[in-house]
């Protein structure tokens, strides 16, 4: 039950601090920075996605977990993807909120994440936890990808491709 406490108290300060960014660049837009305000919005939805899949994910691994104690093992990978994937999101979702320096690689981990952790949890597609995570993960990695593409201009790493 902490644990959840936890979860829900750090969503929300994951939110707030997506809501700073959106004052942030607001702020940005009224004083001349329009480019950074253009950014702001590829961030701040980066950021919430993330927020929202790491919840996703946290929910998902404590789901897998109490079916590996009910005998499943077949949820063990999974249980170990969303817990490992929630980490991720977490740190990207207070990375890119705060813009901070690096975003691009953040979110580049982030989604290599999400993608293994939704592969994961579609082939149990018939529970419905499993699937949340899964169409959360897939928004997550979509909306960092987004982020990245749009922060190429100011990120040589995004316009090498990571490399």
């Amino acid at each position: 039950m902490n644990r959840r406490i936890l979860t829900v108290a750090l969503g929300a300060a994951l939110l707030g601090l997506a809501g700073l960014a959106v004052a942030d660049a607001r702020a940005g837009d009224k004083a001349g920075g329009e480019k950074k305000a253009h950014h702001g919005g590829h961030a701040d939805k980066c950021a919430k996605a993330c927020a929202d899949c790491m919840r996703e994910c946290e929910s998902c691994a404590h789901h897998c977990a109490h079916l590996v104690a009910q005998g499943k093992k077949d949820h063990l990978k999974t249980l170990g993807t969303c817990a490992d994937c929630a980490e991720f999101c977490a740190a990207a979702a207070r990375i890119v909120s705060r813009h901070g320096p690096l975003a691009v690689q953040v979110c580049e981990t982030c989604a290599k994440a999400c993608d293994v952790c939704a592969a994961a949890c579609e082939k149990h597609m018939d529970d419905k936890h499993m699937a949340r995570c899964a169409r959360a993960c897939r928004d997550c990695a979509r909306e960092c990808r987004e982020m990245i593409r749009h922060a190429g201009h100011d990120h040589p790493k995004a316009k090498e491709g990571g490399r």
